[in-house]
């Protein structure tokens, strides 16, 4: 078990050290990958793609599956509302943005549920291991 984390964790790096630099500097990227510069529509592709690999890389990271999903949604709602307030825009551009807009607002309502219920469980198992007023 140890060694799948392990790889896991690695894997993850991966993705994220790529995917930030698909996000930031995809023209680079694309240079020493395929030989050429990713520019206009083929540069948003490649940041949709490193704002994806960010969230893989989370997801991967040891216990956070939920988390990558959230980071996906909500980073790639901002960056296409962006794109979309900056002037470009096709027919299906908003609907998707209003889309990931209530898939990240679902999402993170489950995290914080989540995260309210183990909450709930560890204060369940403390006070069940250390009853009050010890034993009769």
């Amino acid at each position: 078990m140890v060694a799948t984390s392990r790889i896991l964790t690695f894997a993850a790096v991966g993705e994220l050290v790529t995917g930030a630099a698909l996000l930031t500097v995809p023209a680079w990227v694309g240079r020493l990958l395929l030989g050429v510069e990713l520019t206009g529509p083929a540069a948003t592709v490649a940041r949709v793609t490193g704002i994806a690999l960010i969230a893989l890389g989370i997801a991967c990271w040891p216990g956070t599956p939920r988390a990558g999903m959230l980071t996906y949604s909500a980073a790639i709602t901002l960056y296409l509302a962006g794109i979309g307030l900056a002037g470009s825009s096709g027919v299906l551009l908003w609907p998707v943005v209003v889309l990931h807009a209530i898939l990240t607002a679902l999402l993170a309502q489950a995290v914080v549920r989540e995260r309210r219920q183990e909450r709930q469980d560890r204060l369940a198992d403390a006070a069940s291991a250390h009853p009050r007023g010890g034993p009769s």
